[in-house]
């Protein structure tokens, strides 16, 4: 199992941020807003991180990315094959911000935007119910 988070699993451009922000949908945690949407990609689902001046100066900002990466990179095969664009809002103290807490914050999430069944997961199970 590798732990690197290549550049085809990230979301790099602006309209691709701007296509989770506006197509798709929000859900709050108490340190986070995650705007979720399907992919257009095949596979594996990709990341964005928007972590705004509110959260605090050029250090805790760098400190909440570093964290993050490491949860997505750990939870990687938890994740939804979907766009997740991950930004902290500012109460996040970026000091006592580490890798539990973002796990305690962000696995439920994760876990219950997997359970979802996408258009593609609905139109391929039969209507029987029987897989």
């Amino acid at each position: 199992m590798s732990l690197t988070w290549p550049r085809e699993r990230r979301i790099t451009r602006r309209a691709e941020y701007t296509a989770c922000y506006n197509g798709g949908e929000r859900r709050f945690t108490k340190y986070f807003v995650v705007f979720a949407r399907s992919s257009g990609h095949a596979g594996n689902g990709r990341l964005g991180l928007a972590v705004t001046k509110k959260c605090g100066n050029a250090v805790a900002r760098n400190r909440i990315k570093r964290v993050l990466r490491s949860f997505f990179r750990l939870h990687q095969h938890e994740m939804p094959a979907m766009d997740l664009v991950v930004t902290p809002k500012k109460h996040l103290r970026a000091d006592k911000f580490n890798l539990s807490l973002a796990e305690t914050e962000l696995l439920p999430l994760l876990a219950e935007l997997s359970e979802k069944p996408g258009p593609e997961n609905a139109a391929s199970t039969p209507s029987g119910g029987q897989a």
